[in-house]
């Protein structure tokens, strides 16, 4: 797998597109772009997204000052400015987008943290750092932008230590979803697929990791969408000027597939989280 794999291409060219930037900054607050965990319906996104990043690093079974973290996919970085502020551990964030890279330096920079994390242009499906390196890897919806996931969590593997940890958040397909009934879904992402629970326990179990924890969190995903829906219209012509008519209503529709398939039960979100030996 190569840095030019289709799936690396097409999520680069989505992510670094600069209305996708300009509206994820604005609505999500810009310092996470993945979902949230919601206390109630109308909540920020904001702070809904940064429970998000408190639950999966109180889910790990170690990580204190000594940790070195891998965060795959690493967006804006507001996960790793969380791990280095409340942790003060070194992390290092791969993403393929050089527009949340800047702006990612920018907020470590602001926020004296640079010294702590590192920010590296790149891809999951051919990790850039030496054998054995971290002692945690993380993700946050992300992985379902690669054309290769078993290829993905091999190369986690690779990378952790002994003993090391691998956790990650991912929008997943459920066992029961019809064959090719998430297209419409997909579009928006410019995905043709996406992983499953049972694909990810049966493929880090073939790589030899232990798995520690499945927390279905798949209620939050219509909620944080709706929520979403609500910011775009209530900032509606703010969203315009920022980008245009014709994408703010195209965003409006992409969403709306994904609260049908989650509520039908089609999809499900939530950590995983695994232990090598």
């Amino acid at each position: 797998m190569t840095q030019n794999s289709e799936a690396t291409k097409v999520a680069k060219t989505y992510y670094d597109g600069a209305s996708t930037n300009s509206l994820y900054k604005a609505i999500w607050g810009g310092e996470n772009i993945h979902y949230g965990i919601y206390a109630h319906p109308d909540e920020s996104i904001h702070d809904a997204s940064e429970r998000t990043v408190q639950v999966i690093a109180q889910t790990l079974e170690t990580l204190n000052q000594e940790s070195r973290v891998l965060d795959l996919g690493a967006g804006y970085g507001g996960a790793a400015r969380y791990l280095a502020k409340t942790y003060g551990c070194n992390v290092c964030c791969l993403n393929l987008s050089e527009l949340q890279n800047e702006r990612n330096q920018q907020l470590n920079q602001e926020q004296n943290l640079s010294h702590l994390i590192e920010v590296k242009q790149g891809n999951f499906e051919e990790i850039p750092y030496s054998n054995s390196s971290f002692d945690i890897v993380w993700s946050q919806d992300a992985f379902l932008h690669s054309g290769s996931r078993n290829y993905v969590l091999a190369e986690a593997k690779r990378v952790l230590k002994p003993g090391g940890e691998l956790i990650f958040s991912d929008p997943i397909q459920s066992e029961t979803c019809p064959s090719g009934h998430l297209q419409s879904a997909f579009d928006r992402l410019g995905i043709s697929d996406m992983g499953s629970y049972q694909f990810y326990s049966l493929t880090a179990k073939e790589l030899g990791f232990a798995e520690l924890n499945f927390i279905d969190l798949s209620k939050n995903v219509p909620m944080h969408y709706r929520r979403l829906s609500r910011e775009v219209r209530d900032r509606y012509q703010e969203m315009v000027s920022l980008t245009s008519q014709e994408f703010v209503e195209k965003t409006l529709k992409s969403i709306e597939p994904w609260i049908e398939y989650y509520e039908k039960g089609y999809m499900q979100w939530g950590i995983l989280h695994y232990r090598l030996p």
